[in-house]
């Protein structure tokens, strides 16, 4: 990178990286550094009467330079304290350099220092550490976006959504709260580990990279395995490959792991997600529903203290019983129309013509149009959670027959705040009715329904060997995290969301600059003056052109051969051709 590509501070930090090491610091040493304490522990555990010696380590975040002593503020993994550094007590002998030029000249905010010391109170009552050795530990070369404060007007706020998802390091840094959120999220995680494990079911790893992309209705991504010379597909679920190991005799399995959907980004959705599936055998769905609410009632209560959340102006409760309702009931409900023994092209008609839903075409099958119609007129109503019980078959390709309601599965979806959280069955173990199930599916296919899904024929040679009774669900783990923690979007609770790319200004490259005879070292110059396109210079006057390109070689002391007037007057004609 040539040096006239950083901005001022960060040509600033580099110097002082030099200097640092023309006076022997190594501004990135290797060396352990024995830290023994945090932050939050020194306040925690602070006693007047007690000179308890500690070493810390964090992140420069402000700095107070007052003559011989100075205040600083230190940043670790636990939250913030002061500092306290005279220059004598850090520099005791003749060379107060460490002092003088190291941290008030040379340490910049951002920069990661270890510090030993004492703690104590300081006269207007602050718990601080006094530093009596400091060490650098790594030198920041970008500066953090700190927050400043001028006539109650905030600058500096790094509060951008597409910035803070794409620099989660730095939102980390400056954000207050944003890493609880992904504490948070461990939480939930272990926790939903911590409740299965006590219930005897055993975590297990499937396929990421699959042949078939079965379990779900999705577009999947698409690869290809360069080995076997094949195209391979991104896992859009889990369900097939747990269900053949509920066959070979597991009792009770699950997987939380990442799926990959080729579809929409939105505020609710992310094309890479994390999703859990579990697989419990001989149940069935009314089982899982209450398992299901002693879960989620446990995850909230881990993660929050309590079994509410806060979200959006509203207080959900994960207290269980949740409410059940059977989907075509919730339909009839929200929009009059009961669709109970209708035909495909009766449920269409009302689809297009009586409720005017603009994503129906003629591709989408009597399952489809169901979900279309639920989704538009009453999913969002759904705030409490809820369970939306007994699918119609042509919804659920995977799920067994309802014992007592001829045309229904039994099915569970949970919504919570409107949206899908889980998605559970009595799942279907007879082989030759899963067989139809995925003909008729591939018929869809046919019809042009992208999403519809594929015959998977090793799961039905799984399935002719046996498989209990069993009841399975999948919950989307980053749906969960939003609700208990009160976040309004996916890439909130994401510490890495897919994003698309990046954004660069456009510039002309060093080739296209040398067709007009200029010289590399004055393309970056060109930039720095504002010319990052050739056509940027052919409206400027040579002898103007040629004071901007002096006056940056001079300030950053390049020490550059300047181009005549003739040269650049080329240059000029050249970009005008």
């Amino acid at each position: 990178m040539n040096i006239l590509e950083l901005s001022e501070q960060e040509i600033g930090r580099r110097q002082s990286l030099q200097e640092l090491r023309n006076m022997g610091i190594d501004p990135y040493p290797a060396a352990e550094f024995p830290v023994n304490a945090t932050s939050e522990d020194i306040k925690a555990n602070f006693k007047d009467d007690e000179k308890r010696e500690v070493t810390i380590a964090g992140r420069l975040m402000t700095k107070r330079i007052m003559g011989k002593a100075s205040f600083a503020e230190l940043q670790d993994g636990k939250g913030r304290i002061q500092l306290y550094i005279s220059r004598d007590d850090l520099c005791p002998g003749e060379d107060k350099d460490l002092y003088n030029k190291v941290f008030k000249k040379l340490m910049d905010i951002g920069d990661i220092v270890g510090v030993k010391g004492y703690a104590f109170r300081t006269q207007m009552g602050e718990i601080s550490v006094h530093v009596e050795e400091l060490t650098l530990l790594s030198k920041s070369l970008k500066p953090l976006p700190i927050v400043k404060y001028k006539d109650g007007v905030a600058y500096d706020k790094f509060d951008d959504p597409e910035m803070r998802a794409r620099q989660r390091y730095v939102d980390l840094v400056v954000n207050d709260g944003v890493k609880e959120t992904f504490i948070k999220r461990a939480t939930v995680l272990r926790t939903m580990r911590d409740f299965f494990d006590k219930h005897g079911y055993t975590e297990v790893e499937t396929p990421i990279l699959q042949n078939i992309p079965g379990g779900a209705s999705a577009r999947p991504f698409i690869t290809h395995f360069n080995a076997l010379d094949t195209d391979m597909y991104m896992r859009i679920a889990t369900e097939l490959y747990l269900k053949r190991l509920i066959v070979g005799g597991f009792d009770g399995v699950y997987e939380i792991g990442k799926n990959f959907r080729n579809e929409g980004m939105d505020k609710f959705h992310n094309p890479e997600f994390t999703c859990m599936e579990l697989y419990v055998p001989y149940k069935d769905y009314n089982w899982m529903m209450k398992f299901t609410e002693k879960l989620l009632e446990t995850i909230c209560v881990a993660v929050n203290g309590t079994d509410k959340v806060e979200y959006q102006g509203k207080t959900i409760s994960y207290k269980a019983p949740f409410k059940r309702i059977p989907i075509l009931d919730a339909i009839k409900e929200k929009t009059g129309y009961d669709l109970n023994g209708l035909s495909e092209e009766e449920i269409r008609d009302i689809a297009l013509n009586k409720l005017k839903i603009e994503t129906v075409d003629e591709t989408a099958g009597k399952g489809k149009l169901i979900d279309e119609i639920f989704g538009e007129y009453c999913e969002g109503t759904f705030i409490q959670p809820t369970f939306i019980i007994d699918y119609p078959v042509e919804m659920s390709p995977l799920t067994k027959m309802h014992r007592s309601k001829p045309g229904l599965t039994e099915r569970f979806e949970l919504m919570v705040n409107g949206k899908e959280l889980a998605n559970a069955y009595s799942e279907l173990n007879d082989p030759i009715d899963q067989e139809q199930r995925f003909i008729d599916q591939m018929k869809l296919a046919d019809k042009g329904d992208d999403e519809a899904m594929v015959i998977d024929h090793d799961f039905l040679r799984a399935l002719q060997y046996g498989m209990p009774p069993t009841s399975g669900i999948g919950i989307g783990i980053d749906r969960l995290v939003m609700l208990v923690t009160g976040k309004e979007n996916i890439q909130e609770v994401m510490p890495f969301p897919q994003l698309k790319p990046e954004a660069k200004m456009p510039q002309s490259t060093v080739k296209e600059w040398a067709e007009l005879g200029v010289e590399e070292n004055w393309v970056y110059v060109l930039r720095k003056a504002g010319f990052n396109l050739i056509s940027d210079i052919k409206d400027q006057k040579a002898q103007g052109l040629q004071q901007k390109l002096g006056d940056i070689n001079k300030k950053y002391k390049l020490g550059y051969e300047k181009p005549s007037v003739e040269e650049i007057q080329k240059w000029i004609d050249g970009a005008k051709a």
